[in-house]
């Protein structure tokens, strides 16, 4: 695809590979804003030259590159230190992790899991991960000590973590 190619060229491209591009982000350490404004500026960056979809893991493989070379950009004009080595780390756990389908079948599988949990659990974990409620505000909100919300917390990702691995086997 180039610069010259159809509008549904690029809608197609952004629809089919953003969600993944944006997790990819937040997996390296962004902040959901910076992975929103990062993700932008990746399809801005490919569209911007003359670019061919060969086949989506070759695509999905060259945008992650593009938007790993971008955080890595916004890191040390922010001074702050990052280890390429880790990132290298990184890229492999994730290709490991979300595959070719850029975590679907995981994300999948994290909700399903989700659902065998009890419901103190799951309700500790959406305080915890949709709300971004603090330990003690889990507590409050569950009736329970700090600590129990701590062991409650790590109980449900453990069990969480067991159920996926169990699932991408």
């Amino acid at each position: 695809m180039d610069t010259a190619a159809p509008e549904t060229d690029v809608a197609r491209l952004v629809k089919t590979y953003q969600a993944g591009v944006w997790r990819y982000l937040r997996a390296l350490g962004c902040e959901a804003s910076t992975a929103d404004d990062l993700t932008q500026e990746t399809f801005l960056t490919v569209l911007e030259k003359p670019f061919s979809d060969f086949n989506p893991a070759a695509t999905a493989a060259y945008l992650r590159t593009v938007a790993r070379n971008l955080f890595i950009s916004v890191q040390r004009r922010a001074n702050r230190s990052i280890s390429v080595a880790d990132l290298d780390e990184l890229d492999l756990d994730w290709s490991r992790w979300a595959g070719d389908d850029a975590g679907q079948h995981l994300l999948a599988s994290l909700k399903e899991c989700l659902q065998g949990l009890g419901e103190k659990a799951k309700r500790a974990i959406e305080l915890r991960y949709q709300e971004e409620a603090s330990r003690a505000g889990i507590a409050t909100s569950l009736g329970m000590s700090e600590d129990g919300a701590k062991n409650l917390l790590q109980r449900a990702k453990q069990q969480l973590r067991e159920c996926v691995e169990r699932k991408q086997r």
